[in-house]
């Protein structure tokens, strides 16, 4: 062949080779689905592991963060009843689905909701192509040690994914949100309501006991107790 004729295959060959790399660019992201068990080792963001695109989450507290101990004593989780991986996308869904319903029903001081899983594990991705010339750039299960595509949370049976602390006049407003949460997550969610006050360790009737007695020190969302032993205060 003539030179002419080298160079239009050339063009060609390159043309096909940008619209296969354009291709692989725009990719979309895989279904959770396919990362939804804990199959591997943790695998966290490291100096080893770098290049890892930031959680779709980012705020774990919203509502009256700073609300007194003694205005919340209502506590409402969701507990998971898998061991599974929880993507970031679908925690920040969960948050906002919350969140948005309390506020508009509630009213946005009537709660304090905290998420309680952090997405720490790297999820990895070895693209393939799918398309015309793919043969010719990709390496199939050479190499096959994936890039870092997403991050999630690994949670156990009985851990709580979301707690929520409010008054008692917005119960049934929270047990609505957090089964509209529910639905943002795969696998089965359970929502229990707890016998504490607030996100305290100390059962409702124990701590207005404790209270009559002046031995509560509020510790931000959570008290200690004042006990008979150490200095004097003279």
């Amino acid at each position: 062949p003539g030179p002419f004729t080298i160079l239009v295959l050339c063009h060609i060959r390159l043309e096909k080779t940008f619209r296969v790399c354009h291709q692989l660019l725009i990719m979309g992201r895989r279904p959770a689905r396919c990362y939804r068990f804990c199959k591997n080792k943790p695998y966290i963001k490291s100096r080893y592991c770098r290049g890892v695109p930031d959680a779709r989450i980012a705020i774990y507290d919203l509502g009256r963060k700073k609300a007194r101990i003694e205005d919340f004593p209502l506590c409402i989780h969701m507990v998971s009843l898998e061991k599974e991986q929880l993507s970031s996308e679908a925690l920040e869904a969960a948050r906002i689905s919350c969140n948005k319903y309390i506020a508009k029903k509630g009213g946005k001081d009537s709660f304090h909701l905290r998420i309680r899983v952090h997405p720490w594990h790297v999820l990895r991705i070895n693209k393939m192509l799918s398309c015309a010339g793919a043969d010719r750039l990709q390496t199939g299960m050479r190499h096959a040690y994936g890039k870092p595509q997403g991050l999630v949370a690994r949670v156990r049976i009985g851990q709580i994914l979301l707690s929520v602390r409010s008054r008692d006049g917005v119960k049934a407003h929270v047990l609505e949100a957090l089964r509209r949460a529910k639905y943002k997550f795969p696998g089965r969610q359970k929502i229990v309501i707890s016998n504490k006050w607030g996100f305290t360790r100390m059962k409702r009737d124990e701590f207005e006991k404790l209270k009559d007695e002046g031995k509560i020190i509020p510790d931000g969302c959570y008290c200690k107790i004042a006990t008979d032993h150490g200095p004097l205060n003279l």
